[in-house]
């Protein structure tokens, strides 16, 4: 069963074994690439997580091999033994990362991502992390929500599983092959049974395999018994040498054809592809094929390529640079200072390759050889026990950052509950001052009654009429008064652009407190359409009654981040909410013009919600929201089209009766204030309102050109809530305004309803004559 290569002389005198494939290294360096590519920049490689694949049939390649070889010059497979160098070969490197994650989790990472983090580096640290994924239906694919330093660590527990079953199995088919299979076959009814063994769990976990995708995606993408083929398909190249070819030209045409199917799958396969089932054969025959393909005698053969020295070197680092480039990205925008522009992610690759290249010199290779487990008697159990200390090491470690973190962790919680149960006076948004509010109506200042004050003419907004100009007087629908008195009632002060509501307790408050504004978001994650997903999902919230008011909820990411209020406010008023909300996609009639995968969801999206609202009955409101992009504003020809956009959108719906309330976009930073807010105080955590918002925006363009064409447009502006005359706060009135550098936490944007509220019930009130 033995294997050799055309440059056996070669590796002899490096001290590498004689079975030692270079070209495999090559093939781990392309699979290690896709994978670290894909974390980097997800949207330009969509498949490259199935590297991770190429890897599993490269270990049950390797691992049978090794099991054979064994089997044919001993007769018997010494499992310690196996173990044990596994244990030496994966432990180390694994436990320093694993230890660096925990520090990192209690120095640099939000308060708020403590309990995931431990409980997942725990996971990790005896190798079940892949079933506590699966548990929670984790979608490893999926933007939304914040993933933990060691997710990464799935395919590392799902590996160390197939390596402790997998030896007995064979062990187990070889005793049965000798047992039973002799008399008739001879010595190879060893290798007959075996082969047996491989061919049927390969066929019956493929199905499983196929069926799990299809049922419960989510789980299926990590449990063992749905990746387990792949690994078998790695053995039979161990177990049956008639499928390695020979024929030069054969060799290289089904090696390059493997690359070139690992390559396609890493750069068409996106998150809406069913894997691992069907889809997964592509990359795993691919790999098959490059396996096979180990010829390597003139400078174009397959194996000669894939052996020179830059595959050669992500190869050997490749298990290290696996567990490295995850965590870093986990944490890089955690650090003061630091972004997210392709110069960062670059520097951050390198920081990577030069942390696998350090974790390969110093401790991978090093350990492997040590003596007291390499040389005293009895070896394995020298490396069980190190094992063991190192788990329970690690163990203690992690025990001891709960222990100081979780008093913080608990009070930090129970702060945020108790005050979105109930808010202080003049908490968030209620600190004002007041947003304008541009309609048919007229332009004025728009109070969390109702009323508003017009700036000139007669108009009437949240159901009042109002006139004057900067001043004046109205009745609200409900009786409220002007803004004015009802202002003086609670003690605060009229000024210019809306009200002052001061409440001196709240100066020295940051709820939530920047350890937990990065995880103040919605509940809802499903609701939100992500990356490459082209589907229309709607979710329903609020009344069911039949005669209930009708509000739908459409935009990007930044209309996910009302989703909260909106939730709020349909269960309050009886209304029937609906929301078509995907990321990065506004609601615009304006083609995406680009042709990545992610462009041609967002024009897919935007297709199929505009054959949505022409199906459905109209609704009574839309309120859409959507990312103001610095790099077009309204100046510019790229913004103006983005208003054109924004207008063909909402005529839609105005076209069929439906008004639609919008918003100017709140400021976009630069980094994330929670950085800031964690190492400094509020009043030094600002962002020039020149930076952090855009000159003319494109949708208060369209808001503009909607109304004077007649549609029924109401346009929020919160931005002198947002930002003084020269500055943006991150807190204001106690309230931690964002979770990352654009999108409103949970907390404060639940302290905009008063004024979401007027403005959708004055769009769903017929205006009334002065």
């Amino acid at each position: 069963m033995n294997s050799t290569t055309t440059r056996g002389e070669n590796v002899a005198k490096r001290g590498v074994p004689a079975h030692f494939l270079p070209h495999v290294q090559g093939l781990r360096a392309i699979a290690v690439l896709l994978v670290v590519i894909y974390h980097f920049e997800p949207g330009r490689l969509t498949g490259g997580y199935i590297g991770v694949d190429v890897f599993f049939v490269i270990s049950g390649f390797l691992i049978t091999q090794q099991l054979s070889r064994e089997l044919e010059r001993t007769d018997r497979i010494k499992l310690p033994s196996f173990w044990a160098k596994r244990v030496r070969r994966l432990l180390p490197a694994a436990l320093l990362v694993l230890a660096f994650s925990t520090v990192a989790t209690l120095t640099i990472m939000p308060l708020s991502a403590l309990a995931e983090n431990l409980k997942e580096i725990l996971a990790s640290t005896f190798y079940v992390e892949n079933w506590a994924l699966a548990a929670n239906s984790v979608d490893y694919l999926a933007a939304s929500g914040d993933a933990s330093l060691v997710q990464h660590y799935w395919s590392l527990s799902l590996e160390e599983q197939f390596y402790v079953v997998w030896p007995i199995l064979l062990l187990g088919a070889s005793f049965f092959g000798v047992k039973r299979l002799a008399t008739k076959y001879g010595d190879r009814g060893r290798w007959n049974a075996m082969i047996a063994l491989v061919v049927i769990a390969t066929v019956v976990l493929f199905v499983l395999s196929v069926i799990a995708t299809n049922n419960d995606p989510a789980s299926a993408y990590f449990v063992t018994y749905t990746r387990v083929w792949e690994f078998g398909v790695g053995a039979l190249l161990a177990l049956i040498p008639r499928l390695r070819p020979t024929r030069g030209w054969f060799v290289n045409v089904l090696g390059y054809a493997g690359v070139l199917a690992i390559l396609i799958a890493g750069f068409t396969y996106d998150r809406n592809t069913p894997f691992p089932g069907y889809a997964a054969l592509v990359p795993v025959l691919g790999t098959a094929a490059v396996i096979v393909s180990h010829r390597s005698e003139r400078w174009f053969d397959i194996g000669r390529v894939l052996s020179t020295r830059v595959p050669r070197f992500f190869g050997d680092i490749s298990y290290s640079l696996y567990l490295w480039h995850w965590p870093l990205i986990v944490i890089a925008p955690f650090i003061p200072g630091w972004g997210l522009s392709i110069f960062n992610r670059v520097i951050l690759f390198v920081v990577a390759v030069v942390l696998a290249w350090l974790t390969k010199k110093f401790v991978e290779d090093p350990t492997r050889q040590w003596k007291f487990w390499t040389v005293q008697r009895p070896r394995p159990r020298m490396t069980f026990t190190f094992m063991l200390a190192g788990m329970a090491v690690l163990t203690l470690l992690v025990s001891s950052v709960w222990v100081v973190q979780q008093p913080k962790y608990d009070a930090a919680a129970s702060q945020l509950a108790s005050t979105v149960a109930d808010p202080p006076a003049c908490f968030g948004a209620a600190t004002g001052p007041w947003p304008e509010v541009t309609s048919s109506a007229g332009a004025g200042i728009l109070g969390p009654t109702g009323v508003a004050t017009v700036a000139s003419g007669v108009g009437s907004v949240g159901g009042a009429t109002a006139t004057g100009s900067g001043g004046g007087s109205g009745s609200g629908a409900d009786g409220a008064g002007s803004e004015a008195v009802s202002a003086a009632a609670a003690g605060a002060v009229v000024i210019d652009g809306g009200v002052a509501c001061p409440n001196p307790a709240l100066a020295d408050t940051i709820i939530p407190s920047p350890g937990f504004g990065n995880a103040d978001r919605p509940s809802n994650p499903e609701c939100l359409v992500t990356l490459n997903d082209s589907g229309l999902f709607a979710c329903h919230f609020g009344s069911t009654a039949a005669g209930a008011k009708r509000v739908a909820l459409i935009g990007d990411s930044h209309a996910y981040a009302l989703l909260a209020p909106f939730i709020q406010l349909a269960n309050d008023n009886g209304w029937a909410l609906t929301t078509y909300i995907k990321g990065g996609c506004p609601w615009n009639t304006e083609t995406m013009p680009g042709v990545d995968a992610f462009s041609r969801s967002c024009n897919a999206w935007r297709d199929n919600l505009t054959a949505e609202l022409a199906s459905v009955q109209p609704y009574d409101v839309v309120f859409t929201a959507a990312l103001a992009d610095a790099t077009a504003p309204g100046t510019s020809a790229d913004g103006q089209a983005l208003a054109v956009g924004f207008s063909g959108a909402w005529k839609e719906v105005t076209s069929k009766g439906t008004p639609v309330v919008t918003m100017v976009d709140n400021p976009a930073w630069a980094d994330d204030p929670n950085k800031c807010l964690r190492i400094s105080d509020a009043a030094d955590c600002t962002e020039p309102r020149a930076d952090g918002l855009v000159a003319d925006p494109p949708v208060a363009l369209a808001a503009q050109a909607s109304i004077a064409a007649g549609q029924n447009i109401t346009l929020l502006d919160f931005s002198n809530m947002f930002c003084t005359a020269t500055d943006c706060a991150a807190v204001i009135g106690g309230a931690n305004v964002y979770r990352d550098p654009d999108h409103l936490t949970n907390t404060f944007a639940t302290t905009l309803s008063p004024f979401l509220k007027a403005a959708l019930v004055g769009a769903m009130t017929p205006a009334t004559s002065p």
